[in-house]
């Protein structure tokens, strides 16, 4: 990728987690409560969903293209992630690559901040979804950068097509990790999943149709089963204020008023 494409790149790539800051600076400023469906980041035992998270996206990628091939699809295999790993410099710069590009650059804004706003007004599995269609259409300028992998698929490609579908079950996956455990939940599925993709060398369509396959088949029932603690639910205001006793005294209604 050129110098003059990088910049514009980077900004873009960063955008949702600096709308995220925008709009938390904004909420401190007017000092407005955080949404009521916000999963807070703070030492919980909710963290320890991440591992299984993490395991759970890895294995929905590595089973739909292991299924790919049985089906007609391309084979995978490690030489072209070995090869990836040797040309960044070494597993180290791999992951923070793979950490930074993609779940630290868009996770806050996705998940941390648009979904629980979303999900004030409709249920997990539509704001999983239309947020997946807004995350999938964000990725369009891609296409027109050269050096990234989208240019190399082509928009109007089978491999362009496949990738904007793919988005979509990976917002179900990373929306339901959000409800579990927050945005280091979802960092840590999209994490997963771009790295088990360039590990594997995922690009045929086969391939990627059967992953997106696999992973709306584990993301629907786990977001159909989860249930709200009592700790997630939003706490709604009381519209009309309680009396202790009927016919309180005019001096005791003026205290509570």
């Amino acid at each position: 990728m050129s110098s003059p494409t990088a910049i514009p790149y980077l900004l873009g790539a960063f955008g949702p987690t600096i709308g995220a800051i925008v709009v938390r600076i904004h909420r401190a400023i007017r000092r407005q409560p955080a949404p009521a469906r916000t999963v807070r980041l703070r030492p919980s035992p909710r963290l320890f969903w991440i591992l299984p998270m993490l395991a759970l996206t890895s294995a929905t990628v590595l089973a739909g293209a292991l299924l790919a091939p049985v089906l007609g699809g391309p084979a995978v295999g490690l030489a072209g992630g070995q090869a990836l790993i040797a040309t960044v410099g070494g597993p180290v710069p791999f992951i923070i690559s793979m950490l930074v590009a993609g779940p630290l650059a868009e996770e806050p804004g996705w998940r941390g901040t648009a979904y629980p706003r979303m999900r004030a007004s409709m249920g997990r599995i539509q704001a999983a979804l239309l947020l997946g269609v807004i995350w999938a259409a964000w990725h369009v300028p891609l296409f027109f950068i050269p050096g990234t992998v989208q240019a190399g698929l082509g928009l109007i490609s089978w491999g362009g097509l496949a990738f904007m579908v793919s988005v979509i079950p990976m917002a179900l996956l990373t929306g339901y990790a959000y409800e579990r455990a927050g945005v280091a939940a979802s960092i840590a599925v999209h994490f997963a999943g771009n790295a088990t993709l360039a590990l594997l060398t995922v690009d045929s369509p086969i391939t990627q149709a059967f992953i997106a396959a696999v992973q709306v088949i584990v993301a629907i029932p786990l977001l159909v089963l989860r249930r709200d603690r009592r700790a997630d639910r939003p706490v709604h205001a009381d519209p009309q204020p309680r009396q202790a006793v009927t016919g309180s005294s005019p001096q005791t209604s003026r205290t509570q008023g």
